[in-house]
């Protein structure tokens, strides 16, 4: 079996579980970092997960998935692809996402990961470019700016 490529990160953020989760799963939420992309899910096992945001007028998909596991407040787990690149659009090509919240004195850890990189089609490539990128880094930043009140 070869070696797993997954992208992991983590951040404490100074901000109780629930205002985070509300970041990771609201749509008003996740358009202020990620992009100016809104999640649609019902987040019920099964169901879709979307990513759209406006280009040029135009709505647009830029990532979808479906959900895998939720446990309110603790883990969102969900596959995501890009329609908009050129690797087929079937399941062995959809990564994972891991969304884990843990209180620790008022605050939360937010650890993120994606993969299996070496599971889909170009994913070696894709993983150099996501480690590269930073994996989750910018974002989990960006949620605990939006998130933490200013002094």
């Amino acid at each position: 079996m070869a070696e797993q490529l997954i992208v992991s990160n983590s951040l404490t953020i100074n901000a109780p579980v629930s205002s985070v989760w509300d970041a990771l799963t609201n749509p008003e939420q996740t358009m202020k970092y990620m992009f100016g992309c809104r999640v649609i899910s019902d987040l019920k096992v099964g169901s879709p997960m979307l990513w759209k945001g406006m280009v040029e007028g135009q709505e647009m998909l830029f990532v979808k998935g479906n959900v895998l596991h939720v446990e309110p407040e603790v883990q969102l787990v969900y596959t995501v692809f890009d329609p908009n690149s050129d690797v087929a659009d079937i399941p062995e090509n959809y990564l994972t996402v891991t969304y884990s919240l843990a209180a620790a004195d008022g605050q939360t850890v937010l650890t993120i990961t994606q993969g299996d990189y070496a599971a889909v089609a170009n994913g070696e490539q894709r993983y150099i470019e996501s480690v590269g990128a930073g994996g989750w880094m910018s974002l989990m930043t960006a949620i605990k700016t939006l998130l933490e009140p200013t002094v």
